[in-house]
């Protein structure tokens, strides 16, 4: 029995929810197809009716869980004064829970140097994504001129997903977290001045 549109577009949906946490959990290179789809509770051999290749999934999977985590953020300080929206989202970045679940965070800390190995798509995905935070920064630094804002910006989501990828590197706890703490002060600091 053929599948309508709207139950093929479902199942794509999947396929990309499943791969990004897959990805994200494992790595891309570690993240194979048959596991892939079988995660999604699918067969390997309908992977090819949705894509033409992993990249194509890697990139969609990597645009779909950025756009996930901006919105999420965005979400999280709507309403709030910019005093209080900085804390709010270093706060959830940065935090242990994140450190702690990859596999539902932000796929620029988990698969940083993955995505700088990948494909131009899946890079350009990235690099939005990379923006679209930079760019929710930039407008809780409202008492900055625009250029200095959007620098400033760069800056801090640069070291809010280093101090994440850092954070799940090292193994010792205390140091793990004195490391999301202190980039966190750090970052207030640099927001305020």
């Amino acid at each position: 029995m053929r599948k309508s549109k709207a139950d093929t577009a479902r199942t794509r949906e999947r396929i990309v929810e499943t791969a990004s946490r897959q990805f994200r959990r494992h790595g891309i290179s570690e993240a194979g197809l048959s596991s892939l789809m079988a995660a999604a509770g699918l067969t390997h051999g309908g992977f090819y009716r949705h894509f033409a290749s992993k990249d194509q999934l890697v990139a969609e999977a990597c645009h779909t869980a950025l756009l996930s985590l901006t919105d999420g953020l965005d979400a999280h300080i709507a309403g709030k004064s910019p005093n209080h929206a900085v804390p709010l989202l270093l706060e959830k970045y940065l935090s242990r829970m994140h450190r702690d679940q990859p596999a539902t965070g932000c796929v620029l800390a988990a698969l940083g140097s993955e995505l700088a190995r990948s494909d131009a798509a899946t890079r350009d995905a990235a690099t939005d994504g990379f923006l679209r935070l930079a760019g929710l920064i930039a407008r809780q630094l409202k008492t900055l001129p625009p250029d200095e804002a959007q620098d400033r910006s760069l800056a801090i989501a640069a070291a809010m997903v280093g101090a994440i990828t850092l954070s799940r590197i090292i193994t010792d706890a205390p140091t793990s977290n004195a490391l999301l703490r202190s980039t966190k002060n750090y970052i207030l600091k640099a927001a305020r001045k």
